[in-house]
């Protein structure tokens, strides 16, 4: 992958961009490339530096809808991404340290995309930059936006050293403390689940054979953490170890460096403690935003400038790439359209639509939440119970296996999509 980058400004000598996108994460990326390739004049601002490093692997999935969506935006980088990406080669399930479930998968078809990629959000980003920037993209890098004023008519994003520019429309795809959210009076709904987790990235060694790199492993209450549950997710080049911790003063303990090289070579291969790319703490946010756009229908909300979802099911950047691309199909809409209802529309009918979607995101990652944390004595006996009951009964096995990421397909009945 290449490493460029560009800067660019709005410019004297030429009309402003049509479309303004605020944030260069996956959102932001996704959503000024889906514009481009509508025929959208897209200028990015992003807060920070061109050069700027991104910290850990963040999200670790692109799910094949996505990977689709991709390829129709920038053919070919769907399945770029999937070519760098791995698929898991077996899932395995413990209760207790006991295997419960376990499955193994051929090697994947590299003709086709696959149900899903592996890989490092920053990886991920890179991929994106490098199709925004082949398809002539804009960025303003160092741009951190302090207010922005909608209109009827339009958009105008100011940052704290005077700057501004101007669009008929906005992307606000700026992450969870979203400026462009809070500046247009929408609000995020819900709270914090009572679970923290401690997530620490690996590097796994060049000569790992795959059936380790692609393995993925769930402990319920793992009996040298604790009783802790803990998941291990490989990705493209290592695999993320995702403790759940009991309380947040748990977590900032078991968080600790020093901590986390005494617990960590008790669940993995020793060798890893010199392999330590990334340690994060981090609460189960549950939020959703009251709506997707403002009053004027001018601004629109992708990502987690929209949600906070719990890290189960890979809903949260994969929800966050529809919500780009939906974002830049409604603004193409709404520029063509003569009509200022017909494009007050089509913008509500994006909101409508994402609205629902992160209310579903969030229930379900609250539904997985629920079932992880066991936190009565019916939730912790039926898990006892499928536990002890799997070696006879294969489909208690899978139940524990799958439900943790909560209910699948429903999405797609609700909403059409992630």
């Amino acid at each position: 992958m290449s490493s460029r980058r560009e800067n660019g400004t709005s410019g004297a000598g030429r009309s402003g961009p049509e479309l303004l996108v605020v944030g260069a994460g996956p959102a932001g990326l996704t959503s000024a490339l889906a514009a481009s390739a509508l025929g959208i004049d897209v200028t990015v601002l992003e807060a920070e530096p061109a050069d700027r490093v991104r910290a850990g692997s963040r999200a670790l999935f692109v799910h094949r809808e996505n990977l689709r969506r991709l390829d129709r935006m920038s053919p070919g980088l769907g399945m770029k991404i999937a070519g760098f990406g791995i698929t898991w080669r077996a899932r395995r399930t413990f209760y207790g340290g006991r295997e419960v479930f376990a499955r193994e998968y051929p090697a994947p078809d590299t003709e086709s995309l696959p149900p899903y990629a592996s890989l490092r959000q920053i990886d991920t980003e890179q991929f994106l930059m490098d199709a925004c920037l082949d398809a002539g993209v804009r960025f303003v890098w160092d741009a951190p936006i302090e207010d922005v004023r909608s209109t009827p008519d339009g958009v105008t994003a100011l940052t704290a050293d005077g700057r501004s520019w101007q669009a008929p429309y906005l992307i606000g795809a700026d992450g969870g403390r979203s400026a462009v959210r809070k500046a247009v009076g929408i609000t995020l709904e819900g709270g914090r689940s009572t679970d923290y987790r401690v997530a620490v990235d690996l590097e796994d060694p060049v000569d790992t054979a795959p059936s380790v790199t692609g393995e993925r492993i769930n402990h319920y209450r793992h009996p040298r953490v604790d009783l802790r549950n803990l998941f291990i997710v490989p990705f493209a080049g290592g695999r993320q170890v995702d403790l759940q911790c009991r309380t947040k003063e748990d977590a900032e303990i078991m968080g600790r460096p020093e901590e986390v090289r005494r617990w960590l070579p008790k669940v993995v291969d020793p060798g890893y403690l010199d392999r330590i790319l990334w340690i994060a703490r981090y609460p189960c946010l549950q939020l959703v935003a009251d709506r997707f756009t403002d009053r004027h229908r001018r601004v629109l909300l992708a990502g987690e400038a929209a949600h906070l979802f719990a890290p189960l099911g890979a809903r949260g950047m994969n929800s966050g790439i529809a919500d780009a691309d939906a974002a830049a199909g409604a603004v193409g809409l709404a520029l063509r359209s003569a009509n200022p209802e017909r494009a007050k529309d089509a913008v509500d009918k994006f909101a409508d639509a994402r609205k629902q979607a992160g209310d579903h995101n969030c229930a379900a990652a609250s539904a997985g939440l629920a079932h992880v944390r066991a936190g009565n004595v019916v939730a912790r006996t039926r898990q006892s119970l499928a536990a002890r009951l799997s070696p006879v009964v294969p489909r208690f096995g899978a139940w524990l296996d799958e439900a943790p990421y909560g209910p699948r397909g429903a999405i797609r009945q609700k909403a059409g999509t992630y």
